[in-house]
Order: C-alpha cells, then structure tokens, then sequence
C-alpha cells in the first residue's frame, strides 16, 4: 500500500487510503519515452504567447500570519506552531513588514496601489497544505496594472503586470521510493512563509523575453531588498503559462501552466520543450489539453500533474479570520520615500554621467552592494576617473572575492584604502603589476597600500635625474674597482639559408 508519511516535531502520521488516492492522482507521471533536447522549427503559422507568475519569498524574519521563524535550513518541522499547523482555534495576525514589501514592490514595478484589499481563502487538498486552504488574495489584490521595462537583444521592450498579491507559502513534500514503495515526507516548515506573486500578462513571444524578463524582475527585487532571490533556496519560483495560437488570430490558444521551475535554465527548457509538443499538435490538426505540468529536468521532459483548475475550483470566499487590509496615504507615501533610486535610473546615470560601458554597468548592477561600493569610491577619489576605478573593482577585486566565494558586501577592504591604491597607480607611485600584488595583500592582511609599499621599497622612481645620478653613482662605483663596465651587444638573428 502507497503511504504518505507526515513528520511533526514528535509524531509521525500515516495519511489515510483516501487521501494517498488524491495525492497518487494528483503527482501522476505520464509514462512516455523522453523528447528529443532539441527544438525543431515551428510552423511560422503560429506565434508563441507566454505568460509567467513568479512566486517570491519575502525577505523578513518570521512568517506571514504567525510569530515563527523562516530560516531556511532548518530541522525539519522545527518551525511551526498551531497557526502555521492549521490547528483548530489558531487565528492568523498579518505581519506589517511584509505588507511594507509588497508595496515596494507593487512601486518599483509601476503598479496601482490599492488603498483597501481583501485576503481570501483559496481551497484545495494536497499533503503540504495543513489547513486545507490557502490563505491568499483574489478579486482586491494589493496592487494591480503595472509594468516592467527590459532590456533585450531586439531593443527595449515593456511587459505588463497584471497584479501582485500576497499569499502564504506551502510546506515541502519529499518524495521518496524505497524499493519499489513509494511515500513521501512532509516539511512543514515552509507553511506560512510569506509570498509575493507576481502575474504578468502574456505578453512574452519567445524564450528571449522570457530571460530578460524574469532577470530583470529578478535584479530589482533584490536591488529593493524585498527578497535574497536565492533560486536554489526556492525564494524565487517561476511558473509559466504556454500557449500557440494562429498569427492572425487575436485569441488566445489552449495554455498549459508548468510548474515550480526554479532556475533560469529550467525554465526556458521547459518552455522550449512544451512549444515543440504543442507546435506538433497543431500541425498535425490536434488541440492542446488545458493542463498543469511538472518539469522532471533530469529527463529533459515535462510530465502532467493534474488538469488545470479554473478559479470556480477552488471555491474563493473572503477570509473571515482577517480584516481588510487598508493602506492609506500617509503609510503609502512613508514607503515611497524610502525607496532607492530604482536599477534603470542607474544605469542611465552611470551611461551619461560616467561614461561607462553597458557591460560594465550590468556587472555592477548584479550586486546593489558592488553598485554601493562603486558610488563609496567616487565619494573618496572625486579626482579619479570613474572608469579607472570600475576597471580595476570589476577585474583583480572581483577575481579575488570569487576566489574567495564572497559578496561585495562582505568586503573588509574600505573604498577609501582602495582608491588610494588606484590613485598610486594613476600618479606613478607604483605600476599596475605592483599594485595588483599590493592589493591582494591588503585583502588578505588588511593593512594599509601606503604601509605596504613603503616597508617593501615599491615606490617608483620616475625623476630622469634621480635616476641619471644612481646610473653616474654605479659607473663610478665600478671605475673606483677596477672593472670594465661591460655591455652586451644585441644578438642578431641568423638569416636561415
């Protein structure tokens, strides 16, 4: 008999027959042999229409709805309590500074604010989900009709947002086959970490759009410190929504939703492989079933999990546990002046004002803390020239902390130590390949470019008659001893017959 075991920090629960019946219905594999890795050319009579919800976990220290912590890593359901269990008369309390995230993010990506939302209980059965619904949000999201501007190789392009609301995260399920018998383990310690969902519209006609922008959404949340966007901790998980229809048609073709891809490359084989499935439907005349995926990336393959609900489903009613949650004005207009000056605002001002390259620009863009060290070391050396200063952060810095494996954040070395050091080679105090040693000295000892240069004699000498005189001193040296100053002739290369 198939179980599903549920572990609790004391107990360990066996699921009954009926729900070990929802649960195989729910996480059945299609058994079909793998595709191909390769795409074929599609038919140029149909146009690619991809739509993506990105789920992001939200960087704050405890839960959405209760006081537990939301370390990731952590024994397993070490961090749970009766409101994150679902246990009868718990009652959930909304966390402020989750709110304050989501508005930071509803403004950075050019949404609606809404002065009033609601949270709703969205219901459906699976092991992961203790209460039996999911708290979220449904007709009065928390912002609303937004866009995100991105950069791709075809020019600039905007995407549509459609909302973002907030929702508790599930718990984990392990699956596990032991010879032949297969169960699975729940980790409740996800239930109830706070979750933002972004839906775009479906606005996306390609792969390429796809990658620039879930990157770019990606890079701004991190640069406004809503999440660590750590995708192998699964703080960031994208679901996509893949459809074909005719190119001269304005409706939109069957969707099949893939699930819970949780990295860049996942995503875009996932997509690439649903659009050849359905691509050879179509031609060969047949409809594409409305579905939900899984993607197995081992086998390269996508496998059907369920037939996709509709919203009817899942039997949406206003969550009568917590009130309305209300942002007014003065609230609203607190988070927008805290607000930091948002990537493309940035990067334009790094492009007119510092003339640096566009791919230096999205180097230091990766990190908002590198970008921050940057701006610290223009604020220390006003004199040098920015581009100098990015040169050198962008190659021996950047080389020695990944060495290293650290963040630009983590460094102990201070823009002022540093730009003294670039400002030594600018004025000739020592060359570049001197400085390059000194640098990693200062990483490693912590000392001081000035303290190191001078205890080991490194200064240049570059004033012709500082040098003339040590040149007459060791001529003369060597007459007063009696030798012949001797100098070797330049070899000349033999002319081969």
């Amino acid at each position: 008999m198939t179980k599903v075991s549920v572990f609790l920090p004391s107990k360990c629960f066996l699921l009954c027959d009926l729900c070990v019946s929802a649960l195989n219905l729910l996480l059945g594999y299609r058994t079909e042999k793998p595709r191909a890795k390769g795409l074929r050319i599609m038919s140029q009579s149909y146009e690619t229409v991809i739509g993506l919800e990105v789920h992001v976990q939200l960087t704050t220290n405890t839960k959405i709805f209760c006081g537990c912590s939301k370390d990731f890593g952590q024994a397993t359901n070490s961090q749970t309590c009766p409101v994150c269990l679902g246990l009868p008369g718990a009652l959930p309390v909304l966390n402020q500074q989750v709110v304050e995230l989501a508005i930071k993010t509803g403004l950075a990506t050019n949404c609606q604010i809404a002065p009033r939302s609601i949270f709703a209980r969205k219901n459906y059965f699976y092991p992961d989900l203790p209460k039996g619904y999911q708290i979220s949000q449904y007709e009065y999201p928390l912002a609303e009709h937004g866009h995100l501007n991105v950069h791709t190789a075809n020019g600039p392009k905007s995407f549509r947002i459609t909302r973002a609301h907030l929702e508790e995260d599930t718990g984990k399920l392990t699956h596990i086959n032991d010879d032949g018998e297969p169960y699975s383990l729940v980790d409740l310690n996800r239930a109830g970490v706070p979750l933002l969902e972004i839906v775009s519209e479906p606005d996306m006609h390609s792969v390429a759009d796809v990658r620039a922008y879930s990157r770019e959404l990606r890079l701004l949340l991190r640069w406004i410190g809503v999440t660590s966007g750590d995708m192998e901790k699964g703080t960031m998980r994208f679901e996509a929504n893949v459809s074909m229809r005719p190119c001269d048609s304005e409706e939109l073709g069957t969707r099949v939703e893939i699930k819970n891809l949780n990295s860049f490359k996942a995503m875009e084989r996932a997509i690439l492989y649903e659009l050849e499935k359905q691509s050879e439907t179509l031609q060969k005349g047949g409809k594409v079933k409305q579905q939900t995926l899984g993607w197995n990336d081992n086998e390269s393959r996508t496998f059907s999990q369920r037939t996709k609900e509709e919203a009817n489903d899942y039997r949406y009613f206003p969550e009568p546990d917590l009130p309305p949650l209300v942002v007014d004005a003065d609230w609203l207009e607190s988070i927008r002046a805290e607000m930091p000056e948002l990537p493309d605002v940035v990067r334009a001002r790094y492009s007119q004002t510092y003339h640096l390259s566009a791919e230096d620009i999205e180097r230091l863009m990766e990190d908002r803390s590198a970008a921050q060290y940057f701006e610290y070391c223009l604020a220390a050396a006003s004199d040098l020239n920015p581009r100098v200063i990015v040169n050198w952060m962008l190659t021996d810095l950047y080389a020695w902390l990944n060495q290293k494996e650290l963040a630009v954040n983590k460094l102990a070395l201070s823009p002022q130590a540093f730009t003294e050091l670039v400002g030594f080679v600018e004025d000739g105090t020592v060359n570049q390949t001197t400085a390059k040693e000194v640098l990693v000295e200062m990483l490693e000892s912590g000392k001081g470019a000035a303290a190191i240069i001078d205890k080991k004699g490194l200064r240049q000498i570059s004033n012709t008659d500082v040098i003339t005189s040590l040149v007459r001193e060791v001529l003369e040296e060597i007459v007063r001893e009696g030798r012949s100053p001797k100098i070797e002739p330049q070899r000349r290369r033999e002319r081969k017959e």
